[in-house]
């Protein structure tokens, strides 16, 4: 083997990506989108391969712009979506028996998530954007009624809410089948399933236009009849609705509470739904729920003794689709389901009852994390992606009880064989009232402690560091730091006491559990006491805010998209209103001490740490603004202080937006670091 090397800005240009994978009901072939870098367009590219599960051997399937693979019901047919040059995106079908893939769709705005296959296979119901004409021109004048008109990394809502269609597949001869639209509501429709019978979809309505809590949404069940109920077939031979159509839509659990993730079971009466109900504290636990479509029972809560949350994942810092809706995966007739669950900074699959009593056991587990993918035809294996500290994402599959696991990919061995791999040392300690909080410090192969050390905090609050890749702790190794998590209080994970604990006092607890993790790391002799760093995104840029403006011990600071004036916040942000009123307590006139002594701007006068403020200039989230303000005290004080400004890049540009823009940050952090964290560059 040739000798190690650092990891280099460079090396995120190299490594390919996991977005998501199917498999086919035949149980041999699994289907998955792979990313990788393309220079001559800079810009990231993906495309579909096969993986033979009983020999192990991989095919490329396309080399154009594709995602989304979908089976067809009898494993033939692989629907995706795809996208050729600069047209829009449209839904494909390729032939498992060979030959080109054939367009099914061609809508002047293009289709969006993925392909779904009716149970009979003649139908694929999908998702698109309204008509170009439609779309938001920034240009011109444009009125506003939403209560949130625009929302991060969708912007203007009006030209950008998707609704639901099915396309005959019979019909895909001479480029597109009889295509049909099932909603028109102005909300974003995402997510559709077909029913057990194929007579209704099930899918998520989210984005409605007279709520602040756009970003949760409802459940809906969509019925297409016909004014005689009867179904027919089409002029193509295609089994669809035919004569005048009726389409219904049923809300069948109301503003239930924050939905993550929605199925149908078997019977096709009852659901199994990822949520919380409305009334909880802002970070408790999601749980997995089963409810009946007729309302006749409230949902009834399966995992309700568990101390961990449902649906959650660790943040990690890879551009990867694979961490979206959490999975729920049914198992004998929908007896059981898989699900992931957050466990400190590991996230395992469970298996958990849907009927009888309450019944949750762990299947897969270990110092790693685990997504749910899919169940084989035969509901002997289980497909998941894994990812750890040194590792992004790669596939593996196992019995459904856990046992003989072998991975099926590994995209990035032979790169990652020639790159050094950090020593990871997880850390215990307590926090100032005496309970627990867990840390790891990631420390490089080359060199000796004490190392400069970067205090990396993650964001949400309510998110957790733990075991995925994150590219930037990579980079600073390779460059000779060490990088400190500390999975602070409101982290997920650790129980709801721990996850709610700072409501109404952002700054305190959080604050000290981190100031506690950098105390220990310098106590083990791991961590310059004199050379310290700290950044973060989102979150961890409010606390990396904070913590500026109330100490002088960290040489350097880069929060990135900052939530900084919890007032302007408010005001601004996509989530502004219900985000700020839940975390703090009260709106702005009803609790303003609150909000002034929780808002990191009211200290920066004091800040002489040199900041470097990175910000998206299209966050909706954390907008400029936030960042704009505490540039402008620091500066006004004296304070050596810099920004950078990332084009068109939504909240978390940084890790899933732009070459250039991911780019950018990477290089802008590390020489941030290196100005004035290491010796003879101060």
């Amino acid at each position: 083997m040739d000798t190690l090397r650092a990891v280099e800005p460079d090396d995120l240009f190299k490594l390919k990506f996991l977005q998501g994978a199917a498999w086919g009901k035949n149980g041999r072939f699994i289907a998955y989108t792979l990313t990788h870098y393309d220079a001559e367009s800079d810009s990231d590219v993906g495309c579909l391969w096969l993986v033979d599960v009983d020999t192990g051997e991989q095919k490329q399937l396309t080399y154009g712009n594709d995602s989304s693979p979908a089976w067809s019901p009898d494993g033939q047919t692989l629907a995706f979506v795809g996208k050729r040059g600069e047209a829009k995106p449209q839904i494909y079908l390729l032939p498992l028996a060979g030959g080109e893939a054939q367009q099914l769709t061609n809508l002047p705005q293009g289709v969006a998530g993925r392909p779904v296959w009716s149970p009979d296979g003649t139908q694929i119901a999908f998702c698109a954007p309204p008509e170009p004409e439609k779309a938001h021109d920034p240009t011109k004048p444009y009125r506003v009624t939403r209560h949130v008109y625009r929302f991060d990394a969708m912007g203007y809502l009006d030209g950008v809410v998707q609704d639901i269609y099915v396309v005959a597949v019979a019909s895909r001869v001479g480029g597109g089948g009889a295509v049909r639209r099932l909603t028109n509501d102005s909300t974003h429709n995402s997510n559709p399933q077909w029913s057990p019978d194929g007579r209704k979809l099930l899918y998520l309505a989210a984005m409605q236009s007279d709520v602040h809590y756009a970003l949760f949404p409802h459940v809906c069940v969509l019925t297409v009849t016909t004014d005689d109920g009867r179904r027919t077939t089409d002029d193509e031979g295609a089994s669809v609705v035919g004569g005048q159509w009726s389409v219904v839509a049923q809300d069948v659990l109301g503003d239930w509470g924050r939905i993550a993730n929605v199925v149908w079971l078997p019977d096709g009466e009852r659901i199994a739904f990822i949520g919380q109900r409305h009334g909880l504290l802002i970070g408790s636990k999601s749980d997995l729920y089963v409810a009946r479509l007729d309302g006749g029972a409230e949902p009834e809560n399966r995992t309700a003794g568990l101390l961990y949350g449902v649906g959650q994942a660790l943040q990690d810092d890879m551009p990867t689709g694979l961490v979206g809706l959490p999975p729920i995966l049914l198992l004998e007739n929908g007896r059981f389901a898989f699900v992931q669950v957050q466990r400190g900074g590991n996230v395992h699959i469970y298996r958990v009852a849907l009927d009888g009593a309450e019944w949750v056991e762990p299947v897969l587990e270990g110092d790693r994390s685990c997504l749910p993918l899919a169940v084989s035809g035969d509901e002997r294996h289980l497909l998941f992606a894994t990812t750890d500290f040194a590792t992004p994402f790669d596939l593996a599959v196992a019995d459904v009880e856990g046992g003989n696991e072998r991975g099926i990919t590994a995209v990035n061995a032979h790169h990652l064989s020639h790159l050094h791999k950090p020593i990871v040392e997880r850390m215990l300690f307590a926090g100032e009232d005496g309970v627990e909080v867990e840390g790891w410090m990631m420390m490089p192969e080359v060199g000796e402690a004490p190392f400069p050390t970067v205090l990396y905090i993650h964001g949400g609050p309510h998110g957790a560091f733990g075991s995925a890749y994150h590219f930037d702790t990579q980079l600073l190794l390779g460059a000779g730091f060490a990088v400190l998590m500390v999975n602070h209080r409101a982290s997920t994970g650790y129980g709801d006491s721990f996850s709610t604990a700072i409501k109404g006092d952002w700054g305190h607890l959080d604050y000290t559990d981190l100031m506690a993790g950098v105390d220990e790391a310098i106590a083990r002799g791991w961590a310059d006491a004199d050379r310290l760093g700290v950044c973060g995104l989102s979150g961890g840029g409010n606390l990396s805010c904070w913590i500026v403006g109330q100490t002088g011990r960290f040489k350097a600071a880069v929060p990135e998209n900052p939530v900084t004036n919890w007032v302007s916040f408010y005001g601004t942000s996509d989530i502004g209103v219900w985000f700020a009123v839940e975390q703090l307590g009260g709106h702005p006139h009803e609790v303003p001490e609150i909000y002034a002594k929780c808002s990191p701007i009211t200290y920066a006068h004091r800040c002489t740490t040199p900041t470097l403020l990175v910000q998206g200039e299209h966050d909706w989230r954390c907008p400029a603004e936030q960042g704009e303000q505490f540039y402008n005290v620091l500066k006004a004080n004296g304070c050596v202080a810099e920004m950078v400004r990332l084009p068109n890049a939504s909240h978390g540009g940084a890790i899933e937006g732009s070459p250039a823009n991911r780019r950018a940050q990477n290089e802008a952090l590390l020489e941030w670091m290196q100005r004035f964290l290491v010796i003879g560059n101060q």
